[in-house]
């Protein structure tokens, strides 16, 4: 079993950077796939991922809404993950969630192949 806790949420100013963390419980944490989402208020139910990352972090994706703005990152050592959020804009303002799988190596961009979900923390960007 992994337990999952964002920490990081906050207001920020458009152009300006955030740093999530995402802290786990459980050995398993090393071995599995992970990846931040997030969930804006008018899109119930949508969980868009923004960044997913391999165990071994020999690999990372991310969509072109935040490719070159966002950097996800991960230390098996320390069973963290974190996401480097730089020149935020409105439009990045929702919960986000931490996530991992255990389905195993590569790179898992639907939310329904994550079985472990943290309960998120709120971003919010003003203009």
């Amino acid at each position: 079993q992994v337990q999952l806790v964002e920490s990081g949420g906050e207001l920020a100013q458009a152009g300006g950077s955030l740093r999530l963390s995402c802290t786990a419980s459980g050995r398993a944490f090393s071995s599995y796939p992970m990846a931040w989402f997030r969930q804006a208020p008018e899109k119930e139910r949508q969980r868009e991922l923004v960044a997913a990352i391999t165990s071994n972090s020999e690999r990372t994706y991310y969509p072109d809404s935040v490719k070159g703005r966002f950097t996800i990152s991960r230390d098996n050592a320390k069973n963290t993950g974190n996401l480097q959020m730089n020149f935020v804009k409105p439009e990045d303002t929702a919960v986000y969630y931490c996530a991992a799988t255990s389905r195993g190596g590569g790179i898992w961009t639907r939310a329904e192949y994550y079985d472990y979900w943290g309960q998120g923390t709120q971003v919010t960007v003003s203009s």
